[in-house]
């Protein structure tokens, strides 16, 4: 009986010893697969526990360039929501007016998980920041295989006091410049414009020389839209060919801000004949930027003034509304593009970007724990991974674009691709880079690529970039709309140039003269 209780006890315990065995061996598969499904390191997955994590609820409002867009759950939304393990919710906001709900969303506490900030140093992110309302970021990029890989100069370009809170968009520096109708510039008999005359004179024949061919004076120079931020529509490109400075100039050792030049009011009167003459829309002070195309592929008007790489953009819309009238030529470019023209000082003179354009900022007040955190940073790392740069700028292959030759061909269903693929870009940071698959590289995007890097030799830098302005904190908005307002009434002949300089003054009493006063004291602290 005791060898037979032994031999029992022994048999238990062989039971239970295997028993654990297949507990310990079914928990490492489960592990692995987990790790392995995402196959990313710690930073740009949650962790090897993802398969059990329920999804992560995303809200991200971001600007919108177009009328359409993708609506949450849409294919490629969906798509993104699977690889991702998420559930988003998009937030869209017109471009035109995005600053103006960016302070009321702001002001009302309800915050969304990822808020895009396109004027990082506006007083009322910056003030924001300061208290406390968003996550500082920089102490926890090094965890993540795409984030870690951040350029240092940019950083210190978007950061507040030191301090990194939000995860830049990573923009090429020189960027800027002029976009316009080829085959209209041919049709009236001209070269692509070298200086500020020859640029008139093409805004001019745009609109008297019939460059659209149909008999009617339908047609008129560039297109202007509503846009008080960091581009002002063009005119803070426009203003730089006249030799203004970038924001501040330096006179004997102090910075002095642009509006104060004389060559800032050469520019508006440029622009205010520009006006006059019917050269540009009368609508600009009002028009929406999400139509700033549609005058060009509509054959409206033949200019833009903003990034170079609008170009290829218009270019491709107005092969397709060709090809709808079965009148296109696909060898044909009917848009060109250039750095924009040279000064009187026989110079050219590019408005840079600083490297990006804006940030994407996390709420406290959404994103209440570290851990929590730590997933939406995974998530913003995790879309700069290759397949997902190429998935939110081109949408899913086989529906949105095909592959052909290695290169990617959009649908030519406008209507689709807007209502479900663009504007999904704006979520990316394109950090440490662009790595999606491309478009085939025809010769109007090399001369873009072309043009963007030949146009960092002639970047006017602003001196003042870096610098955290606690007056501008407090009154940068104010003083940003005094001067707005005062060069769009100059421009439509509301006030004439005594009134001008007037609201100069007036810039200067309500906070102007003191934030020139810290900026020279900042200024002074800097290396330079």
């Amino acid at each position: 009986m005791e060898a037979n209780r032994s031999v029992k006890k022994k048999r238990w315990l062989l039971l239970l010893l295997v028993a654990m065995m297949i507990t310990t061996v079914v928990a490492g598969c489960s592990g692995n697969e987990s790790a392995g499904s995402n196959s990313k390191s710690e930073g740009s997955s949650n962790t090897g526990e993802e398969k059990s994590e329920s999804p992560l609820d995303l809200t991200l409002m971001l600007p919108i360039f177009k009328t359409n867009y993708p609506k949450d759950g849409s294919p490629v939304a969906a798509e993104l929501e699977k690889q991702t393990n998420t559930k988003i919710h998009f937030e869209w906001v017109p471009n035109a007016s995005y600053a103006d709900k960016f302070n009321i969303t702001l002001a009302s506490g309800k915050l969304p998980t990822i808020i895009y900030v396109g004027d990082v140093k506006a007083s009322s992110f910056v003030n924001a920041a300061k208290s406390g309302a968003f996550w500082e970021v920089g102490p926890y990029l090094k965890d993540y295989p795409n984030l870690s890989q951040a350029n240092p100069v940019i950083l210190k370009n978007s950061a507040i006091d030191g301090k990194n809170y939000g995860i830049y968009r990573g923009r090429v520096l020189g960027r800027n410049g002029m976009v316009f109708r080829k085959d209209w510039l041919e049709k009236v008999g001209l070269q692509t414009p070298q200086t500020v005359d020859d640029f008139y004179n093409m805004l001019k024949a745009f609109k008297e020389k019939d460059p659209d061919g149909n008999g009617k004076e339908d047609t008129y120079g560039m297109v202007l839209v509503k846009w008080s931020g960091q581009w002002a529509s063009g005119f803070d490109t426009i203003k730089l060919w006249f030799g203004t400075p970038n924001k501040w100039g330096v006179q004997d050792g102090k910075l002095v801000p642009e509006h104060e030049y004389p060559e800032y009011l050469e520019a508006l009167k440029f622009m205010k004949k520009l006006y006059d003459e019917k050269l540009i829309n009368s609508d600009f002070a009002v028009m929406d930027s999400a139509k700033w195309t549609d005058p060009i592929v509509n054959n409206k008007a033949g200019v833009i003034v903003d990034v170079v790489d609008t170009g290829a953009r218009v270019d491709d819309k107005i092969h397709a509304a060709l090809e709808k009238e079965g009148k296109d030529e696909p060898d044909k470019h009917y848009v060109d593009v250039s750095g924009g023209v040279t000064g009187t000082d026989g110079k050219l003179h590019t408005l840079p970007t600083s490297g990006f354009s804006g940030m994407l900022a996390i709420p406290k007040s959404s994103v209440k724990s570290e851990e929590e955190l730590k997933r939406v940073l995974a998530f913003l790392d995790q879309i700069n991974n290759p397949e997902l740069q190429t998935m939110l700028g081109f949408g899913l292959e086989g529906t949105h674009y095909t592959m052909v030759d290695g290169f990617i061909e959009r649908s030519k269903d406008t209507v689709l691709v807007e209502s479900e693929v663009e504007g999904l870009n704006q979520i990316l940071a394109y950090i440490p880079e662009d790595k999606s698959k491309t478009v085939a590289q025809t010769p109007l995007r090399l001369k873009q690529t072309e043009v963007q890097k030949a146009n960092e030799a002639s970047i006017v830098v602003n001196p003042a970039e870096a610098f955290i302005s606690t007056v501008y904190s407090q009154k940068g908005a104010q003083l940003d709309n005094v001067i707005n307002d005062a060069r769009i009434k100059y421009i439509v002949g509301q006030i004439d140039e005594a009134e001008l300089k007037s609201a100069f003054d007036v810039w200067r009493k309500t906070g102007g003269d003191d934030l020139v006063k810290e900026m020279n004291e900042l200024y002074a602290k800097a290396d330079h």
